[in-house]
């Protein structure tokens, strides 16, 4: 097990009718709030009436900041910002999902910054301060409701990154299951998978005696997946809704990854060049490249994939080489993906090979991609050609 130090000071609500909580979270801030969301779901579900008469009751001077997109563009964050500056805003409020809560972590640094935000996604500059802001989630999928990442799209050079710091913590985030009944299915599968590629890339890492947080990953995966195929049957169930919601935040608060040498990872910069350059849902790339990812990559550690295999999808190991109960559990997992209707390859969204390099290119734009697998652009190309 590695060294580590860890600290998560998000304050999570959860359960139906959390929303109550609000008022008392948003006493210790100031009056003006801004509330940023995305294409308008939140009106449809009545999420957005009850928020707003809250805020009225608090006599709370409310912003407005609609239309975040399921990638979020560094142009709306800097438009959000912009509003932010001219209006003196005390506190943000995160309305939506993952991409909202994304942009708004953006948002609430580059107010307090006079350059570029971008310098921030690139590394090229540290937030020194930045706006509190709370979420009221409305999807299970990416755990920024409780973490201090974000992924930010250029719209303009293609570029798409994660980023993160100290500051992008919630002060605080409401989960109520509730919220999350009226998802589509596609949503709903999307979220699904997100949330176990989030606990796939944690689980692949270089550390040794990793018991606990293994099977923590395990029955967390095991815990998504019974609960994952049945609510894609039953839209409407709330205590599949429960179940998930928690999982999407488990999946990726930090408390899985402790003294695992942070993970591996690279699949995600895979797919972010994808949607950088084809803007697909991330979750939908992540279900075509991981299946592909873990047959590339087995050979690092064919046990660490055959216990996978056995302890999550079932695979009977008797007579069998680590190898071949590696390769039939990742048969089991594509199998369990196209099951609950996530996509199987890239042609699905109608990508060819003609920008494979550039998507390449753009992936190992630092060199050798992951922590544990370490992929040249040579060995992407190979990744993303399996994919077609």
């Amino acid at each position: 097990m590695k060294e580590f130090s860890f600290q998560n000071p998000t304050k999570l609500v959860f359960g139906k009718n959390s929303i109550s909580k609000l008022a008392e979270e948003l006493s210790a801030y100031g009056n003006k709030i801004l509330v940023v969301y995305g294409g308008g779901s939140i009106k449809r579900n009545g999420l957005y009436d009850e928020l707003m008469q809250i805020l009225k009751d608090e006599n709370k001077e409310v912003f407005e900041f609609a239309g975040v997109e399921p990638n979020p563009r560094l142009s709306t964050a800097k438009r959000g910002a912009e509003i932010c500056k001219e209006n003196d805003i005390d506190f943000i409020l995160a309305v939506g999902g993952g991409s909202v809560i994304d942009c708004t972590k953006l948002i609430a640094s580059a107010a307090k910054y006079d350059g570029d935000p971008w310098d921030f996604v690139t590394k090229k500059a540290s937030p020194k301060e930045a706006i509190p802001f709370g979420t009221i989630l409305t999807i299970a999928a990416t755990g920024s409701e409780m973490n201090a990442g974000s992924v930010i799209t250029n719209e303009e050079t293609e570029e798409k990154y994660g980023w993160g710091g100290p500051l992008n913590f919630p002060k605080f985030s409401i989960l109520d299951p509730t919220y999350t009944l009226s998802l589509p299915k596609d949503q709903t599968v999307y979220g699904i998978v997100d949330m176990m590629s989030h606990i796939f890339e944690q689980y692949f890492h270089n550390a040794s005696n990793t018991p606990l947080q293994d099977e923590l990953c395990e029955g967390a995966l095991r815990a998504i997946m019974e609960a994952g195929e049945k609510l894609v049957n039953d839209l409407q169930n709330y205590e599949l809704r429960e179940t998930i919601l928690l999982g999407g935040t488990w999946g990726l608060n930090g408390f899985l990854g402790m003294g695992n040498a942070g993970g591996d990872w690279g699949t995600h910069d895979i797919e972010h060049a994808i949607s950088a350059v084809y803007d697909i849902p991330h979750a939908g790339g992540l279900a075509i490249l991981f299946p592909h990812w873990m047959k590339q990559t087995l050979h690092l550690n064919p046990a660490r994939y055959a216990r996978l295999s056995v302890k999550v999808f079932g695979v009977n190991p008797e007579g069998k080489s680590d190898e071949e109960i590696a390769i039939e559990g990742i048969d089991k997992l594509r199998a369990y993906w196209t099951s609950i209707g996530a996509p199987e390859r890239l042609a699905d969204y109608g990508i060819d090979g003609t920008k494979i390099d550039i998507m390449a290119k753009k992936a190992a734009v630092n060199g050798p991609l992951g922590r544990y697998a370490q992929l040249s652009e040579e060995e992407v190309k190979t990744l993303l050609e399996a994919s077609l």
